[in-house]
């Protein structure tokens, strides 16, 4: 089917990758009263979504005819941009659409699609996220926002089915902000990851150890969620280890640009480089604990 019903404000929503984090989000969409269109390169990954009240669309173009607010959750730029301007999206929407990028891509990507589709007439918005899949099915998303102003405030209603929006600064500005906030996760990973190493090899318990400090200056989401998937070394993504990767590598090249030397996020990048070049790409990022052990000749994490 092409295009959309009205939803309870009066606008049509197209919501283009519906994967891990994509149908849950399109499902928040939906409980709200939202008419949404979905579309996905597998065309497996949104049938279930039908039955929610989606309408399916068996293309990109088909999804956007109509719609009033187009979001794509997508793996990278390359798909970004593929979707956009190869498949035709861009094309099939009309004059004073929005576009809501809540793909996590490099900076200066989301400035290049903004500055594409504003001379067609169409806002951009880059707004990528943080809290995973649990996030994604409770609407507690941590939303991060770069565009106009007067754009990101009329969208609040669309925002709010799925997270806490903030708007972070001008085109490009939720995307830096999503690359901080993976810096900040990768390298306090590498933090927990070390430490419960650190209590292996001198005999106690991970376990209790994770106990014992939470509360303290310690505690954090990435001790309470990861932290346990590494007490339960339980390593199934969540959050891939290669998506880590492909966000530390954007941090990188950013910092890059603005003459920065970060020699934490650094060190934790070629760590990550290291896992994932090993064949470790969909493991949870929380599994670079298997990594450093390797390194240290503690596989399986023995004493």
């Amino acid at each position: 089917m092409t295009g959309s019903s009205r939803g309870h404000d009066g606008r049509r929503i197209a919501f283009l990758g519906t994967g891990l984090m994509g149908a849950p989000m399109a499902r928040r969409l939906l409980g709200a009263g939202f008419a949404v269109t979905v579309w996905n390169r597998d065309p497996g990954k949104v049938k279930a979504l039908a039955a929610d009240g989606a309408v399916l669309a068996e293309t990109p173009a088909d999804a956007v005819s109509g719609a009033d607010v187009v979001i794509t959750m997508l793996t990278n730029a390359e798909a970004v941009k593929d979707v956009l301007f190869d498949r035709g999206a861009a094309g099939a929407m009309a004059a004073g659409a929005i576009v809501i990028d809540m793909s996590s891509i490099a900076p200066h990507f989301a400035r290049d699609h903004s500055a594409r589709l504003a001379e067609r007439g169409i806002a951009h918005v880059d707004a990528p996220v943080s809290g995973g899949v649990v996030g994604a099915e409770a609407g507690t998303l941590a939303i991060m926002a770069g565009g106009d102003e007067a754009v990101i405030e009329g969208l609040r209603d669309v925002f709010v089915p799925m997270g806490r929006v903030t708007r972070v600064g001008p085109s490009g500005s939720g995307q830096l902000a999503k690359l901080a906030n993976q810096q900040i996760v990768a390298v306090t990973i590498g933090a927990v990851a070390e430490a419960m190493m650190l209590i292996t090899a001198g005999g106690g318990s991970p376990a209790a150890f994770r106990d014992a400090i939470r509360g303290g200056f310690a505690e954090s989401r990435i001790l309470e969620l990861h932290g346990k998937r590494m007490v339960e070394r339980q390593f199934t993504p969540g959050g891939s280890s290669s998506n880590q990767l492909k966000d530390l590598n954007a941090a990188m090249e950013t910092a890059a640009s603005l003459s920065l030397t970060l020699p934490l996020t650094a060190a934790v990048h070629a760590e990550f480089s290291e896992f994932v070049a090993s064949g470790n790409g969909e493991k949870d990022h929380s599994g670079l604990l298997l990594h450093l052990e390797e390194k240290n000749g503690r596989p399986g994490g023995k004493p």
